[in-house]
């Protein structure tokens, strides 16, 4: 599947192929804090199928649990994360943040990581009373 997106501010626009079968959903202490979020959404997609359309990412390079170092890119304009690589040589498979891909909504989750340090209360958001819109200034 060819899936496209950019950024919140709309810099840097971006195509990639991917595999539907990989949207996986990632509850790891890092992403949790990176996203500033319970858990972080991503799909993989191999280096000869990613491309930037213009632009230049800022990258960070974060060392996992593993000792894995691992480049997190995001948008030099408004910090809007777009992808996470291994670094160093080799092929590079890009982790690309679902949340930046207008087909978002085709993107359902197969699998979830690193459950052991997912937050309690996930199981029960579905049970959550809820509105169409926001409410008030909460956000």
């Amino acid at each position: 599947m060819r899936i496209d997106g950019r950024f919140r501010c709309g810099f840097i626009p971006y195509e990639a192929a991917i595999d539907s079968e990989t949207v996986m959903l990632c509850h790891c202490t890092a992403c949790q804090t990176l996203t500033g979020s319970a858990f972080r959404t991503f799909v993989l997609s191999r280096e000869d199928g990613f491309a930037l359309l213009s632009g230049q990412l800022k990258t960070y390079a974060k060392t996992g649990d593993s000792g894995v170092r691992r480049l997190q890119t995001f948008c030099p304009e408004c910090g809007s994360p777009i992808y996470s690589a291994s670094e160093g040589k080799g092929p590079r498979i890009y982790s690309i943040r679902v949340g930046t891909s207008r087909q978002r909504n085709d993107l359902v989750p197969r699998g979830q990581i690193w459950c052991r340090t997912a937050q309690p209360w996930i199981a029960g958001i579905g049970s959550l009373p809820g509105t169409d819109t926001q409410v008030g200034s909460c956000l």
